[in-house]
C-alpha cells in the first residue's frame, strides 16, 4: 500500500507522515521538488534529521543545487524504490507538494523525448518582456502563469520550440487507477488560518537568517541555478541582485507562497482522489474501510 500525504505547503504534513510511519512501520518518499536538494533549507521550510525520529526517508538531499534534477530522472528513482519496498511488504508514504512528481510516479505517466533547444534568445530579457513573447505564442498559456515566474515561461516557451505545440493544449486528465495501490490524503485546513499561517513562517525564515543563506549559496553557485527558482530563493536573489528591496522580496514570498498554495489545491483535487483528514487516525480508519 502507498499512503500519499500532499495538498498545500505548511499544513503540517510532515508530522503526520512521521506519526502514521511509526504506526505502521511505514518509509517515507520525499515528494518535495525542493527538497532533493542537499543546499537548500530555510527557504524550503526543511525538516532537520532529528525531526525524523529515525523514520527511514528515501530521495531526500540527494544532489546538489548545481545539479539539474527533472521529473523524469524522480520517476525513474522513485519507481525502484516503491518496488523494492513492496517487496519487502514495507508501507509507503509519499510525502510533499510537487503534485506533477506524484502523478509521474504513480501512474502511467509518459515524458516525450525533446530535442535540444538554444533558448539564449531570451536570456536577456526581462520578465514582463518575456511574458510578451509567451502571449504571442501561447496566449492561453500566458494567462495562467505570473510573468515574474521566469521558469514556468521559459518552460513554456521550451515546448512550444521543442515540440511544435503549445503548453496549453496539452491535455492534463484525471487518470482513474494509479500503478499501485494508493490512497491519497490532505489535511483539513481554514484557508485563512493557512494564509496567517505563511506570513508567520516567512518571518521565521527571515529570523533563521534566509538571506544569508542565499547570499551564501549564490557566492558559491552563482544565481542562475535551477534550484534557485524555488520560492523562498529567487525572490531575495531579486534583492541580493538589486532589483527589487528587501521588503518587496519578503513581500514576494508571502504573496507567492499564498499563489503557489492555490495552484497546490487546484491540482490535487481534480488530479488526485483526496481524502482531508485531521489526524493518523483518519488514515487508518480510511485505509480499513477502503
Amino acid at each position: 500500500m502507498i499512503y500519499v500525504i500532499t495538498g498545500p505547503t505548511n499544513t503540517g504534513k510532515d508530522r503526520i507522515a512521521i506519526d502514521l510511519a511509526k504506526r505502521i512501520g511505514g518509509e517515507i518518499i520525499n515528494a518535495d521538488a525542493f527538497h532533493v536538494y542537499r543546499q537548500l533549507h530555510i527557504g524550503t521550510n526543511k525538516p532537520k534529521e532529528e525531526d525524523f525520529e529515525g523514520i527511514k526517508h528515501h530521495l531526500f538531499e540527494i544532489v546538489d543545487v548545481d545539479e539539474n534534477y527533472s521529473i523524469a530522472r524522480y520517476q525513474k528513482e522513485t519507481r525502484i524504490i516503491i518496488e523494492d519496498l513492496l517487496a519487502k511488504n514495507i508501507p509507503i508514504i509519499m510525502l510533499g507538494g510537487s503534485g506533477l512528481y506524484i502523478k509521474a510516479a504513480l501512474y502511467d505517466y509518459h515524458f516525450k523525448e525533446e530535442p535540444a533547444v538554444d533558448m539564449s534568445q531570451y536570456d536577456k530579457l526581462e520578465n514582463k518582456k518575456l511574458h510578451g513573447v509567451l502571449k504571442t505564442v501561447d496566449l492561453a498559456a500566458a494567462e495562467t502563469i505570473h510573468y515574474n515566474n521566469r521558469h514556468r515561461v521559459l518552460r513554456a516557451l521550451q515546448i512550444y520550440h521543442a515540440q511544435g505545440i503549445k503548453k496549453s493544449d496539452i491535455p492534463i486528465k484525471k487518470d482513474s487507477v494509479p500503478l499501485y495501490k494508493t490512497l491519497f490524503f490532505g489535511i483539513d485546513f481554514d484557508r485563512g488560518d493557512l494564509y496567517l499561517r505563511i506570513v508567520e513562517r516567512v518571518q521565521r525564515m527571515i529570523n533563521d537568517g534566509l538571506f544569508d543563506e542565499v547570499k551564501n549559496l549564490i557566492h558559491k553557485y552563482g544565481n542562475e541555478q535551477q534550484a534557485f527558482h524555488a520560492i523562498g530563493y529567487k525572490e531575495p536573489i531579486s534583492y541580493l541582485l538589486g532589483k527589487i528591496t528587501k521588503e518587496q522580496a519578503i513581500n514576494d514570498i508571502i504573496t507567492n507562497t499564498r499563489h503557489y498554495v492555490k495552484r497546490q489545491i487546484t491540482f490535487v483535487r481534480h488530479q488526485f482522489d483526496m481524502h482531508w483528514i485531521k489526524s493518523v487516525d483518519d488514515i487508518i480508519r480510511i485505509s480499513k474501510n477502503g
